[in-house]
């Protein structure tokens, strides 16, 4: 009985799921203080929870778009008087975001310059945060997982998002994305575990993406 249930519940959580992501209301309606923001809102809370918890003093976020994200961030950073944050894109999208905490980098986050940058900018600050939300290809994301897993600081947390495509449930023909990078990144960095509290709501645009690092490695 119990395990129909919760197979019941699944189904009911899966289906919804869908039917949110398909309605692209995330994607084309939903703002942050006037600013296109393209998330779940229910993952927006999540990251403020994260935020308040572990106060980091730089987030690095890959992939600006119209930069509502990084302006929620630096916004979750003013209500805990602590952080900076580097947003990376390869295109402008047209942004016009100004807010004291938040950098914009124009470039690709994989670009040998730009990383050379960030490890500088890392040796200042004892706790960083990296959210990974650009190409989601398979092979962009394992890449960028290879490349900023080790500017994560213990105890902070590494997020790779959009690991709902490729019919984990959503756009089934998506291809190989960020959920096949993370089954063949995890098994080699034990110093990573996934936070499964973090999908509490029943609904993550991040499933099985919330890696925080050990406290001690």
């Amino acid at each position: 009985m119990f395990q129909s249930r919760k197979k019941s519940r699944k189904t009911i959580q899966e289906k919804f799921h869908k039917a949110y992501y398909e309605s692209r209301v995330w994607l084309t309606e939903t703002q942050w203080m006037g600013v296109t923001i393209a998330k779940n809102p229910l993952d927006l809370w999540v990251y403020q929870e994260i935020i308040h918890r572990c106060k980091p003093d730089l987030i690095i976020e890959t992939g600006s778009y119209k930069g509502g994200s990084a302006l929620f961030l630096g916004n979750m950073l003013d209500l805990v008087e602590n952080g900076q944050v580097i947003s990376i894109d390869i295109e402008s999208h047209g942004r016009s975001v100004e807010h004291p905490r938040v950098e914009f980098w124009q470039g690709s986050s994989l670009s040998e310059t730009i990383l050379a940058r960030l490890k500088t900018r890392v040796n200042d600050h004892s706790k960083v945060m990296v959210i990974l939300d650009s190409d989601h290809s398979e092979e962009h994301v394992l890449e960028e997982l290879d490349k900023y897993h080790s500017l994560v600081t213990p105890g902070q947390y590494l997020i790779c998002e959009d690991s709902n495509v490729n019919g984990n449930p959503v756009l089934k023909e998506h291809g190989p994305g960020p959920k096949e990078a993370l089954e063949k990144f995890l098994p080699q960095h034990p110093e990573f575990k996934v936070d499964a509290s973090c999908e509490k709501f029943g609904m993550s645009f991040n499933p099985g993406g919330y890696l925080k690092r050990k406290a001690t490695d």
